[in-house]
């Protein structure tokens, strides 16, 4: 169970206003920024043993939040003339003034940790001249609030707003009753007794306190789903132009058991509100007086291994409608019965001891005032119950690197044009392969019989004839691609039809090797390849590393590569995945137009998932080949993701001498609203001298980028070769002028299985360092 001040703790690292700079995104603060980064730095190292903070655990995705406005409320109209120090310290006394109300020291931990807060945030923006100024302001604010609240002046204006949401019947109004400790919501026993949204004011301990007291929720059916969504809409409306500061979720403490769930109701509250409503939602357990269970000895519970268990339960139904496992959600434990205990000032206090009412009080005051300096110093606008609303963008130079990249351009017979451009220098004269000698293939009898030299001989010349076979082969194929587009040029306008030319035919795919499953030996009726009449290829994308119960099938792989019209071919790959909880899209389509005289056109769209939304790429490109060896294309790109619009625009230009080298240039620049990044490269590629048949190749690669007055320049290189017949390695490297780089090393054999025993290396030595981690947490804890 996370206690009341452990989770103020996290919420004052989560909601200081450190963290409120990091996610501001104005220009205004653009002064403070590095001035951020070193006081982000100290804080750090003060809270590092605090919990995740709830705003940190949030994720990347764009959820519906729910604002809460300034409410910082003014004394008098001379407070706008107040530079942020002045309200600071304002904001200090009257929160000193609290602490006294409340009774709780200012040696308090709670307290002592907002102060030290409010006194770094006035570091922040007090200039040089003023940090002596800050400090004498700290050490004044507490004569002065001890003084005012003697003298009851000036009164004191502090006030929040509460939502409350729950089942019906857990206790809400009575809760509200007893804050209050008047009648103010109408309360019964045995049926429903808030039956539309009212809002209730009241003054406790001089704080005003405003609940938005709401119809409650019927327990999950199929029946009630209806109902329970329409009371959350309507309360969504309610606070759209006032939203409140906390929100209350009600259970019974009473009710809970092994198996109780609430997983649905709180499903539906995030499906209508967003994940957000959670990020600042407290649980409150009512009937804590009450009679605790027998546990498995027959003996009833101890209260608190009572409350951490279905505390505990709680929050993982919360992770499970959020999709988060860090939320950290704080729990109070109230009882609202007539006849329970007190203490000598008459406040109810629970089994352990706590008084309920003094800890919800201090956490909505530490709350409030933390949310009012982020406001007072323009940090944010506000305090966000849960994630923001503004999703983290993609940079320009990744959308530039992204945009720069070479694309491959498939031609009207579905080939590469580049690879048809050397196969057809090599049509001339006879082939290789059919001036070679015949060759009689020797049994694994006959083979083993040979020496060691000879064996190695023997599989050199087969890998050679292999080699030249291939590339025999790829140049019949080209050969047929380019009499097949003569043929079609010379009858496009003859009275024959392609309609009376038989379907190809329809070639079987190999089946996927399916890895180990839970399920029967023949789960033939499972797994299909689809075969239909038309050109579209459908199969599964195959995880074999997966452990899953779906023997690591993750989603569909869809291509299609089609003619539509003459010199106009159209593309399409994508790949869907499914899991529990995300969905997933990849796909490329690209049409391609190619011109008699010269000119190739294209045009396209990719769509990918980022999170729950979508990013959105149109780009087109032309490209004009001068001579045989130089090609120069220009291409333009939008990208859509949010409400954001980046525009793209680029001219590359590529040489190739001879057959293996070739060179290659390009610059671009990406640009949105008042923002711009600049880049280029010029990458040299050797290839293979089996080039198409084998993939080898050496390319280095010189980049540069601009952004912000910034420019980074880098350089990489990459390299893919065979170390024998049946070994590749492929190796790649970069390092930019900022000392950051990286090297890759892949390896791939079917000879050599030994090579798998690097793996083995790699998890032990994962394992030590898990086990270090973990032992060090220990220390830390201990």
């Amino acid at each position: 169970m996370m206690g009341v001040k452990d989770w103020v703790l996290s919420q004052l690292v989560s909601k200081s206003v450190v963290s409120s700079s990091q996610l501001s995104a104005g220009d205004r603060f653009s002064n403070d920024e590095s001035l951020n980064e070193e006081f982000s730095n100290q804080v750090a190292a003060d809270t590092s043993r605090s919990p995740i903070s709830n705003q940190e655990s949030q994720n990347d995705d764009p959820l519906q939040q729910v604002v809460v406005e300034n409410s910082c409320q003014s004394h008098s109209g001379t407070d706008e003339k107040l530079d942020p120090l002045a309200k600071i310290e304002r904001l200090q006394i009257n929160f000193l003034r609290l602490v006294q109300r409340l009774r709780q020291s200012q040696d308090n931990l709670v307290v002592s940790k907002v102060l030290y807060r409010m006194h770094l945030a006035s570091l922040i923006r007090a200039g040089e001249s003023d940090l002596k100024r800050t400090n004498l302001r700290s050490d004044r604010a507490r004569k002065i609030a001890a003084e005012q609240e003697a003298s009851g002046l000036p009164e004191l204006d502090f006030s929040f707003r509460v939502l409350v949401l729950g089942k019906t019947g857990v206790g809400k109004s009575a809760t509200i009753n007893s804050i209050f400790n008047q009648f103010k919501a109408v309360t019964n026993a045995f049926q429903p007794a808030t039956d539309h949204i009212q809002e209730i004011g009241g003054t406790v301990n001089g704080i005003k306190i405003s609940f938005i007291d709401t119809p409650g929720l019927l327990p999950y059916s199929t029946s009630s789903v209806g109902r329970n969504r329409k009371i959350l809409c309507s309360v969504k409306r309610f606070i759209r132009k006032s939203p409140p500061d906390i929100v209350l979720y009600f259970e019974r403490l009473d009710l809970m058991n092994v198996g109780y769930s609430v997983f649905p109701l709180m499903k539906l509250i995030t499906e209508v509100f967003g994940s957000g409503i959670w990020f600042n939602t407290i649980l409150v357990m009512t009937h804590s007086f009450s009679a605790l269970p027998d546990g498995p000895n027959g003996y009833p519970l101890s209260y608190e291994s009572y409350v951490t268990q279905c505390t505990d339960m709680m929050q993982h139904h919360i992770h499970q409608a959020v999709s988060d496992s860090k939320l950290e959600n704080p729990v109070l434990f109230v009882e609202n019965h007539p006849h329970c205990k007190t203490d000598i000032t008459g406040e109810k206090i629970l089994p352990n001891g706590q008084v309920w009412k003094c800890q919800f009080l201090l956490l909505c005051v530490c709350t409030k005032v933390l949310g009012d300096v982020n406001t007072i110093l323009q940090l944010r606008d506000g305090i966000e119950l849960g994630p923001s609303n503004t999703t983290r963008l993609p940079s320009l130079p990744h959308l530039l690197s992204s945009f720069l990249r070479h694309r491959t351009v498939v031609g009207p017979s579905g080939a590469d044009t580049e690879a048809d451009v050397i196969l057809s220098s090599d049509m001339e004269g006879e082939d290789e392969y059919d001036q070679l000698p015949p060759i009689r293939i020797l049994t694994k009898t006959e083979f083993e019989k040979l020496t060691k030299l000879e064996q190695k001989d023997y599989l050199d010349e087969l890998d050679y004839r292999e080699t030249l076979y291939m590339k025999k082969q790829l140049k019949e194929e080209a050969h047929r691609r380019r009499e097949e587009k003569i043929l079609k040029d010379g009858t496009l306008g003859s009275d024959g039809s392609s309609d009376n030319q038989e379907p190809p035919e329809a070639v079987q795919l190999p089946d996927m090797v399916i890895p180990p499953s839970f399920d029967s030996d023949c789960p033939v009726h499972r797994y299909r390849c689809l075969l239909t009449g038309d050109q579209w290829l459908a199969r599964p994308v195959l995880d074999p590393h997966g452990w899953d119960h779906d023997v690591g099938f993750d989603g569909i792989n869809l291509e299609i590569v089609t003619e539509l019209k003459h010199n106009v071919v159209a593309s399409v790959t994508g790949q869907l995945g499914k899991d529990k909880q995300d969905f997933s899209i990849q796909s490329e389509c690209t049409a391609v137009y190619v011109d008699p005289r010269g000119p190739t056109y294209t045009v396209g769209l990719d769509i990918q998932s980022a999170a729950k939304n979508m990013i959105y790429t149109a780009h087109s490109n032309a490209k004009v080949r001068h001579f045989k060896h130089n090609v120069t294309e220009c291409g333009v790109c939008v990208t859509s993701f949010g409400e954001k619009n980046y525009i793209g625009a680029k001219i590359e230009d590529s040489v190739s001498v001879g057959k293996r080298l070739k060179f290659s240039m390009n610059a671009g620049c990406m640009g949105i609203f008042r923002q711009a990044a600049y880049g280029g490269s010029l990458e040299v590629t050797l290839r293979g001298r089996d080039y198409p048949v084998r993939n080898e190749s050496l390319s280095m690669t010189l980049t540069i980028l601009s952004f912000n007055k910034e420019t980074v320049v880098g350089g990489s290189f990459q390299t893919d070769f065979r170390l024998s017949r049946g070994t590749g390695m492929s190796v790649s490297g970069n390092l930019n002028s900022r000392k950051m780089g990286q090297v890759c090393v892949k390896t791939s054999s079917s000879d050599h299985v030994e090579i798998a025993l690097i793996a083995v290396i790699s998890i032990f030595r994962a394992l030590l360092r898990r086990r270090a981690t973990n032992h060090r947490e220990t220390l830390e804890t201990g």
